[in-house]
């Protein structure tokens, strides 16, 4: 999720169709989603794209989806013969969510109501989040979660759309966030055993709060529905500038027969949609 807007505009609002089509074949992008998962792209690192523009480039690459689009989102997707791959707005708030039994009636709420517009539109996932901690046990709080969640499986599953709890870090971008590593995440998700709620595992920010990446992700698949991407430091390109080894984290999750989204979500500090090509290069391997 977005902490710091994008800082760079580079032959944006001509070039979007172009910049892709200029080293990508037509073979490659037919190829798009043959390796097991599928890619996505998160829509907030490139919102100085305009929109259109940037559905057109996502579809010249090949892409399928667009990661966290807003439901008034999910239909102007459409006209690009995309998909949304994770619905947000509909359940809660990085810093108000699933821990505070205060907000568990805005959160049932939305995602009650969210999921079946979710699941007529062909959106497979939506996002909530664990909150922030406000000095509270993790004990409680994963208590808390999973109330709320139990409260919203019977129309997950009824609809056939999984909600997405992000793990994220609190040491950078997200201070005092309850759900920073993995551990308390799962035992949040196995509580409320289904399923239709799973983790959102956010490759960026589980490497700057417990490293081990690949290990991590190969044994807790079970709880895993979708990935996030971004370089670390800084959150930008998946190159190699920084100090995750991409191609084989991105092995790692094929090799877990993993079939869902891998969505970019790292903020680029050059050509967006020449980096974002790059990436998804990568991606298939």
């Amino acid at each position: 999720m977005p902490k710091r807007g994008v800082t760079r505009r580079t032959a944006i609002e001509s070039a979007a169709g172009a910049t892709v089509a200029a080293w990508l074949t037509p073979k490659a992008v037919a190829a798009a989603q043959g390796h097991g998962f599928r890619q996505s792209v998160c829509r907030w690192p490139f919102a100085k794209i305009p929109i259109r523009d940037f559905f057109r480039a996502v579809a010249d690459l090949g892409l399928t989806a667009v990661d966290l689009l807003t439901p008034e989102e999910w239909p102007v997707a459409r006209e690009f013969g995309l998909t949304c791959s994770m619905g947000s707005g509909l359940g809660g708030t990085i810093v108000d969510g699933l821990n505070d039994p205060a907000n568990h009636e805005a959160i049932v709420k939305g995602l009650t109501e969210g999921i079946p517009r979710a699941a007529e539109a062909g959106v497979p996932n939506v996002i909530t989040f664990f909150g922030n901690r406000r000095g509270r046990a993790d004990d409680e709080s994963i208590a808390n979660s999973v109330a709320a969640l139990r409260r919203i499986v019977p129309t997950a599953e009824r609809h056939g759309v999984t909600v997405c709890v992000e793990l994220l870090n609190s040491k950078v971008n997200h201070k005092d966030y309850q759900g920073d590593r993995t551990p308390y995440g799962v035992a949040v998700v196995s509580q409320v055993s289904s399923p239709r709620v799973k983790l959102l595992y956010d490759i960026y920010h589980m490497q700057i709060m417990e490293g081990d990446v690949i290990r991590t992700l190969r044994d807790n698949q079970q709880w895993i529905a979708h990935y996030h991407t971004a370089g670390v430091p800084g959150r930008h390109e998946i190159d190699d500038t920084q100090e995750l080894y991409y191609p084989a984290v991105f092995r790692a999750i094929r090799d877990t027969g993993f079939t869902g989204y891998v969505a970019h979500e790292f903020v680029p500090t050059r050509d967006p949609l020449t980096a974002l090509g790059e990436a998804v290069r990568m991606g298939r391997g």
